[in-house]
């Protein structure tokens, strides 16, 4: 499969993912340190395994510097930048528990990370252009788009790949589980869960938290369809 190439302007990094065990993908965390602590065990996770975030390590939990260092201090784990990492780049929003180090390591990350067959990105594609059209702003928070018809889908809805996008960014009452695309933001912080898919087992772990970080209205979740069988 061709490599997925972007404009200029978005950071996207290349895995092999040939070189690890095993692979997990794991949805928004943040700040809820304690819930990622207990996904990674739940997981079973040892140096030789790579673990792979869609963005929004930070804000609205309790602990997102805590989650910083446990990502940025682990070699075997990676993270594309979401719309919140985007708006402390910004200066659009301050988290005072981050140092400057981990403001240069957010800096830093990428906006989309691809091995063979995937493409991590933390708000999703348009289906209507090519990667290299997609700005930073839209890989981050591309959600939905009005069709000729005057339609509003989600853009999951109709993504035909090639690559399997990963995604966060919408919370999710559940996955979205589709041949193209995976959401994996399950509103952990909104009491819901913190899910991982597997890659190589093809199936979803989850953790539900203790306690709600924030709540969250229920007319502003996302019930996914049931894909078509394809």
């Amino acid at each position: 499969m061709s490599l997925p190439v972007f404009d200029a302007d978005v950071n996207h990094r290349r895995v092999d993912v040939n070189d690890w065990d095993q692979l997990y993908v794991v949805g928004d965390v943040h700040g809820c340190r304690a819930e990622l602590e207990q996904m990674l065990d739940e997981l079973d996770v040892t140096e030789d395994d790579l673990v792979v975030f869609v963005g929004d390590l930070v804000r609205k939990g309790p602990d997102s510097a805590g989650v910083v260092s446990m990502v940025r201090d682990a070699p075997n784990m990676l993270t594309v930048r979401g719309n919140n990492e985007e708006k402390l780049i910004r200066g659009e929003k301050h988290l005072e528990e981050l140092s400057e180090a981990d403001m240069e390591w957010i800096r830093e990350l990428p906006v989309a990370i691809s091995w063979d067959g995937a493409l991590v990105v933390h708000g999703g594609v348009d289906p209507r252009k090519p990667l290299d059209e997609h700005s930073v702003e839209e890989l981050e928070n591309f959600r939905s788009f009005t069709d000729d018809d005057g339609n509003e889908p989600y853009w999951w809805e109709v993504y035909q790949g090639p690559s399997r996008v990963f995604f966060g960014h919408t919370p999710l009452s559940a996955p979205v589980d589709r041949r193209y695309a995976v959401g994996l933001d399950t509103g952990c912080v909104y009491g819901n869960e913190l899910t991982a898919y597997d890659w190589y087992g093809d199936e979803y772990v989850t953790v539900t938290p203790e306690e709600t970080a924030e709540e969250r209205k229920d007319s502003k979740w996302v019930h996914p369809a049931v894909a078509p069988v394809q």
